[in-house]
């Protein structure tokens, strides 16, 4: 869909202020009517920031989905698995926080009613002596109520994600990465004219895409893109998410530049699930770290943080999720390093370091810096498999 904007009118806009009013982010009244107004692009900014996703102030695809979810508060509906479409809103992923607070295993607090979620329902529900159907409805909503927020100790969701990493051992061969090249087809990304050169943030990471695959491919992982260099049409983050989910991985790593109006903006930051209430998947944000901080160690991009999300490309993924924006396309500075292929190969040294130091118990982490790749690929070559002294 076109984004909606401010300055746009009709329908939509009206259904939009109708949440935002709601929400209490914007006042009741007649005022603006089905205007998209100043007022308007506050609130839907305020709406993005509560949210954790990307605040412009428009309704694109992805805030449009987040605002039709938010009409739903817990206990306005009975909760359900369905088949083949299954129930999707802000009412769910309350109660899915709710769950991992009382230590019940949800998976991911992803909005989505599916059947790790219905499991979950189930297991309170004979836990406390109801018909465990895995629905949730009054009498299952009235018995969540009088227990409370009761909360576990330890992160029972980041023990589990923990220690499901560490029964799977420190090698890398055998595992699954999947890598997801930005953009791509109709969509571009980030297009900077440079003299008599175009570069575009599409073609620039699927090249680094391709290095990586190579590199991890050397370490004896198995590797998938989600796209190639010049695919017809470019595929939504929803479907990228489903597809590394039906391929099993057990890593994704999605690359993309950044932009701005100002060029002095510069910088490397990485991205993972998390939402504004603290609930975020643990190893997503582990490796998010080991990320920003190898890229940052081997390459000098300035350093601009890790960042907790919502975007469905990481909410909707079953295993650690990242996404790496390895600098400013805008920036003189950054576009001099990411055209350099000698720098690109860095960027993916550092990234396949990361993974490697994910999966090493954090006992037995290494500094930052240290891990010579080229000794990865060695060591698979000669058919030892690392981690294993």
């Amino acid at each position: 869909m076109r984004p909606i904007r401010p300055g746009d009118r009709g329908p939509a806009v009206r259904e939009i202020r109708a949440v935002l009013t709601g929400l209490d982010l914007l006042a009741a009244g007649p005022s603006a009517g089905d205007e998209f107004d100043a007022d308007t692009e506050r609130a839907v900014r305020a709406f993005q920031q509560s949210r954790g996703l990307s605040v412009d102030g428009r309704v694109g695809a992805e805030t449009w989905r987040a605002l039709d979810a938010a009409r739903w508060r817990l206990g306005a509906r009975t909760l359900y698995h369905a088949v083949p479409e299954p129930l999707t809103g802000e009412d769910v992923r309350s109660l899915q926080e709710r769950l991992l607070e009382m230590g019940y295993d949800v998976g991911r607090a992803d909005a989505v009613y599916g059947v790790r979620t219905s499991r979950a329902v189930a297991q309170f529900q004979r836990e406390m002596g109801l018909k465990p159907d895995g629905s949730c409805g009054p009498q299952t909503m009235g018995t969540l109520r009088r227990l409370g927020r009761k909360v576990v100790g330890g992160r029972p969701q980041w023990l589990r994600e923990s220690d499901a990493i560490r029964q799977a051992g420190p090698t890398l061969v055998g595992r699954t990465v999947v890598i997801d090249p930005g953009h791509g087809g109709t969509d571009p990304g980030v297009v900077v004219p440079d003299g008599p050169l175009r570069w575009t943030e599409a073609d620039l990471v699927h090249d680094l895409a391709s290095r990586l695959e190579g590199r991890l491919a050397a370490a004896g992982v198995r590797v998938q893109l989600t796209r190639g260099p010049t695919p017809q049409s470019c595929l939504p983050d929803a479907e990228r998410a489903q597809l590394a989910n039906s391929l099993g991985a057990d890593v994704f790593i999605s690359l993309h530049t950044d932009g701005h109006a100002n060029p002095e903006a510069e910088g490397v930051a990485t991205y993972h699930y998390g939402t504004g209430n603290g609930v975020t998947s643990a190893t997503g944000e582990r490796l998010a770290g080991l990320v920003q901080r190898e890229i940052v160690a081997r390459t000098g991009l300035r350093d601009c943080r890790t960042h907790a999300k919502t975007w469905e490309l990481l909410r909707l993924t079953r295993m650690p999720a990242v996404r790496v924006e390895v600098g400013y396309l805008t920036s003189p500075t950054d576009r001099g390093r990411l055209v350099d292929p000698r720098f690109r190969d860095r960027l993916v040294e550092a990234i396949v370091a990361a993974v490697q130091r994910m999966y090493f118990p954090i006992e037995r982490d290494v500094p930052t810096g240290s891990i010579d790749v080229s000794a990865l690929r060695a060591a698979v070559a000669a058919g030892r498999r690392v981690g294993a002294n």
